[in-house]
């Protein structure tokens, strides 16, 4: 389903966004917890079919686990509202732009979408799926109760 490939990224985890409400999100956010980090966009289909899965994840996990959603486009925030609630997404959706922009290059290049990256809750980045993923691959590398 997800091609994998192991991007190269800073080895150490240090990263300051602000979510669509204001909110800002810092790895120390995340202590503890694992830590998901998933780039999607409106326009990718793969994002749109994966997106339920993280929903369902976080749902069942979020007292081990934080997402991030780090949309990956110039887009309106009436549009974003208007997915977020299509899709009953819950987590913090970080929109690219403004100081943002700068912030996500911390997480390496992109080479394709959706693109997601999961980190240990020391910040060891333990796997980076680049397509779509379900639960299955993120139970791989985060325990679960589920």
């Amino acid at each position: 389903m997800a091609v994998v490939e192991q991007i190269d990224i800073s080895p150490a985890l240090a990263f300051k966004l602000i979510d669509i409400n204001g909110n800002i999100h810092t790895q120390n956010d995340s202590n503890g917890k694992y830590l998901i980090i998933n780039f999607w966009a409106t326009w990718c289909t793969p994002c749109l079919k994966e997106i339920p899965a993280f929903v369902e994840f976080y749902a069942n996990n979020s007292d081990s686990v934080e997402i991030l959603g780090l949309n990956y486009e110039p887009v309106n925030i009436e549009a974003i509202n208007a997915f977020l609630e299509r899709f009953n997404i819950d987590y913090p959706i970080i929109l690219y732009g403004g100081s943002n922009e700068a912030e996500y290059a911390k997480f390496g290049n992109l080479v394709g979408m959706p693109t997601t990256l999961i980190y240990s809750p020391d910040g060891e980045l333990l796997h980076t799926f680049i397509g779509e993923i379900g639960i299955k691959e993120l139970a791989k590398f985060i325990p679960t109760d589920v």
